[in-house]
């Protein structure tokens, strides 16, 4: 069942000091959990597969000292999560953020450095050609449909609350056995529904019947919401950042960015706060404040509705070491 994670990153996790570790009590005992070397490094590195079809990693670590990491995967198709990295992709550049969704594809040199001292906390999900080519193809044969471009366009979406909870759902599932092997894999599956859903919306989205000159001014509101999401902006201000009517802003806004302008904000709220309670001592109260929200009682109902956990049992959670 494991032979995909045995020819392809046991060797990989070897190289970077991590070995083999038994007394697991952190993560699902489903799964291989692996642990870094002292001299190396602090935390874990955990890994289930099923028939060759998919995989799931989750990563607990940081290093003492920055960390080049070379992949050279076979083909496949993976989608993570992170809530707290720090770091920079080698080919090409670019950096590696936190609260984001991530997508890359196998099949080609993949080099990272990942900077010391900052945990490295995500959960990926890896999909292999056995699954969504001789599988979801063969089941759901849909023309000109190419789950390569849906993965691309995912790549660095920072506004993906349904993904985020099933990555977190994945990361905090507990069954074992048989209940361990079906959970994983309706999570795959869902997963790449929620995929092809996000990616024909955003081609959808894209051909909207909105002006190419209202198109910038709806990439400009969103550019200022995403620097002033803690600010109580009002929709008329918004309206005039945007140089168009406030009816008109709450239709362009949605048609372009596929949510309301308070959804939109909420999900920006939530993605820093998740941030801060993993990496930081604040307290929920000021995690709260520090996003947006002086009702502590409201930014707990929205933080549950959003992520499926209460800010302090992630706070725990997030922080367990």
């Amino acid at each position: 069942m494991a032979d995909f994670i045995e020819k392809v990153y046991n060797p990989l996790l070897t190289e970077c000091g991590f070995v083999p570790y038994n007394g697991n009590k952190k993560f699902n005992p489903a799964g291989n959990c692996w642990k870094l070397s002292p001299e190396v490094g602090e935390g874990y590195y955990w890994t289930y597969c099923q028939n060759n079809l998919f995989d799931i990693r989750i990563h607990d670590f940081y290093f003492h000292q920055d960390k080049i990491m070379d992949f050279d995967l076979p083909e496949s198709l993976n989608i993570a999560y992170y809530e707290s990295i720090s770091g920079e992709e080698l080919s090409p550049y670019r950096r590696l953020r936190p609260g984001c969704i991530k997508t890359f594809c196998g099949g080609k040199p993949y080099r990272i450095m990942v900077h010391k001292n900052i945990p490295v906390r995500s959960v990926c999900i890896e999909v292999l050609p056995t699954y969504y080519d001789a599988y979801i193809h063969k089941m759901y044969p849909y023309p000109g449909f190419d789950m390569h471009k849906a993965f691309g366009q995912i790549d660095q979406t920072k506004s993906f609350p349904k993904m985020e909870l099933l990555l977190a759902q994945v990361k905090n599932f507990a069954g074992n056995g048989i209940a361990a092997n079906l959970f994983y894999e309706s999570k795959v599956t869902e997963a790449l529904s929620l995929i092809t859903s996000l990616s024909s919306a955003k081609v959808n989205r894209h051909n909207t019947g909105i002006s190419p000159r209202d198109t910038e001014h709806i990439r400009n509101v969103t550019a200022y919401i995403d620097n002033h999401y803690a600010l109580d902006s009002s929709l008329n201000q918004l309206a005039k950042i945007a140089c168009m009517s406030a009816t008109k802003l709450k239709y362009s806004f949605k048609e372009y960015n596929g949510s309301t302008i308070t959804k939109y904000i909420q999900q920006k709220r939530i993605g820093q706060a998740k941030i801060l309670l993993a990496n930081s001592d604040l307290a929920i109260g000021q995690a709260a404040k520090a996003v947006g929200y002086n009702s502590a009682s409201r930014f707990s109902e929205l933080f549950f509705q959003y992520t499926g956990m209460q800010p302090r049992e992630f706070k725990q959670t997030s922080q367990k070491r």
